[in-house]
């Protein structure tokens, strides 16, 4: 799309940065949480889908508030107030002619959002808090932990060392990763970001809640992993006639998770009418494959392998009817029209990559994603969670898959349930073999493999483990993320041929020494 035209508005004797995007028939005016860079919201897949969904049915003002982005800096030694924070609303919708607006706080823009309304009853037309509150202290973090992250941003900041206390679930995601090591240093420096810390420190708009009038809709997620949901639900209770409506997912970014959950509940509230189905949105079955090494290859056989691998999987997917849609590292992604012809693929690669050399784990869904571009929004995020969660050689997918190849031929055994942060319910999942492989493939128990085959890293889990650490006591202790604990565990019980953490733990007793393994 072509560049959007960056605007200045004057608030006193400052600059706030500012764009209009979309030409529907009210304006919604964009303020957003702790640091934003209006350049930068449009590289990010999950933001600049965010934007598009809004500017489809509003006049979208967006603006970086003072200190972030595209907006002057303030300074450390005398921060403004909040008033005269929320006061930089104001002087955005006077520059964009913008009479009357309804508003969408997220996060620290939430209460910026709610002193506007309160102030300016008549310039607001409705009111949208998403991850909101109204006391710093008591819903984000108190005094001892801001301490902490005051003193993590003046000496990591730039590095992406806030995305765990933001969005842990993307924490693997290496290219979101490194985006947000970018949105960090493009929209505030280390100076800067510690002032922002401290203005919001002092936010408690407890007081101008039962003077807020605007028809307000309130979204928070289940799990937010930054603002405790209990920040909006003190809200509902405060805010007359407001609404609250929790959606599931940890992920605190609004533009991260189910976007198009968070846009089409704006969308009806803000309009009356629910959100048309896109068009060019459709449905089709995922399949994520992961491959990793079993027999402790060089890095330049590994590699080998896997490019060899990568070829192999690009003739299979076409072969079975798919389309390749994008590799994260040695994660895989492909679509079909069918789950039958998905199953059958995941098949084939396995056997495939028994005789390269290397292991799979492949992950199986069926739901809406885009027609154009890779898979990036919610079906996409199951599947490839599905494929972390998979064991060697397994193919789990959801109960869907199974329902909609009904007389396919393939075989489906239960594989329980699991609880993803994104979706109500837990998720009933399958393990999928195709017409060949109805009975389990025999093989002779391989030698029992030395302590040496695993990595440091390794060792120091499987030996928490036998201390009876679960998953997430071990990544606090490592200062890993759970998702990483788990890939470790699902490493270790291959490269040892071990059925369970249980027998894990037994191995690592055997081994110890006299001062430990």
């Amino acid at each position: 799309m072509r560049p959007i035209e960056t605007r200045y508005a004057r608030s006193g004797d400052v600059r706030i940065a500012y764009q209009v995007v979309g030409q529907g028939s009210f304006d919604l005016v964009f303020v957003p949480g702790f640091i934003s860079n209006l350049d930068l919201h449009w590289e990010d897949e999950g933001y600049s889908r965010l934007l598009k969904r809004l500017s489809a049915f509003s006049r979208l003002i967006l603006f970086d508030k003072r200190g972030t982005g595209l907006s002057d800096r303030v300074d450390a030694h005398h921060l403004p107030s909040l008033e005269t924070r929320m006061d930089d609303v104001r002087a955005v919708m006077d520059a964009a002619g913008s009479g009357r607006a309804a508003l969408l706080g997220a996060s620290e823009g939430a209460p910026m959002a709610m002193l506007f309304a309160a102030t300016y009853p008549e310039r607001t037309r409705a009111l949208v808090l998403y991850g909101g509150y109204a006391h710093f202290h008591k819903w984000v973090m108190p005094p001892e932990r801001l301490d902490a992250f005051i003193e993590m941003a003046e000496t990591a900041w730039g590095t992406g060392a806030t995305l765990p206390h933001f969005a842990p679930g993307r924490v693997d995601d290496s290219r979101f990763a490194t985006w947000w090591g970018r949105f960090e240093r493009l929209s505030a420096s280390p100076t800067a970001a510690a002032a922002l810390a401290r203005m919001n420190a002092g936010i408690d708009v407890r007081g101008v809640l039962a003077a807020i009038s605007a028809p307000t809709l309130l979204i928070h997620r289940r799990n937010d992993a930054r603002v405790d949901p209990d920040a909006s639900r003190f809200l509902a209770k405060k805010i007359p006639n407001a609404r609250l409506v929790v959606i599931p997912g940890r992920d605190h970014p609004i533009w991260t998770g189910d976007v198009d959950r968070v846009a089409d509940l704006i969308e009806e509230f803000l309009t009356g009418e629910r959100a048309v189905a896109e068009a060019e949105r459709v449905l089709a079955a995922l399949l994520a494959t992961r491959i990793y090494d079993t027999a402790r290859l060089g890095d330049r056989m590994w590699s080998e392998r896997s490019l060899r691998f990568q070829e192999t999987w690009r003739l299979l997917v076409g072969r079975h009817g798919g389309r390749s849609a994008g590799t994260h590292g040695e994660l895989m992604m492909s679509r079909f029209d069918a789950p039958a012809r998905a199953i059958r693929c995941a098949a084939a690669l396995r056997d495939a990559a028994q005789k390269i050399g290397v292991a799979t784990a492949q992950g199986a869904h069926v739901g809406e994603i885009e027609l154009r571009g890779p898979p990036a929004g919610l079906t996409g995020r199951v599947t490839m969670q599905l494929a972390a969660h998979a064991g060697s050689g397994d193919i789990l997918a959801s109960r869907l898959v199974a329902d909609l190849a009904t007389g396919s031929g393939l075989h489906f055994t239960d594989a329980g349930r699991i609880a993803l942060d994104e979706l109500d319910e837990p998720l009933a999942l399958v393990h999928a073999t195709s017409e060949q492989h109805l009975e389990p493939a025999c093989r002779p128990k391989a030698r029992m493999t030395e302590p040496a085959a695993l990595t440091a890293r390794e060792s120091e889990v499987v030996s928490l483990i036998a201390d009876g650490k679960s998953n997430a006591a071990i990544a606090a202790e490592l200062r890993l993320s759970e998702h990483t604990v788990k890939r470790h565990v699902a490493n270790i019980l291959l490269k040892l041929d071990l059925p369970s953490r249980a027998a894990a733990a037994a191995f690592s007793a055997r081994h110890a020494g006299p001062d430990g393994p």
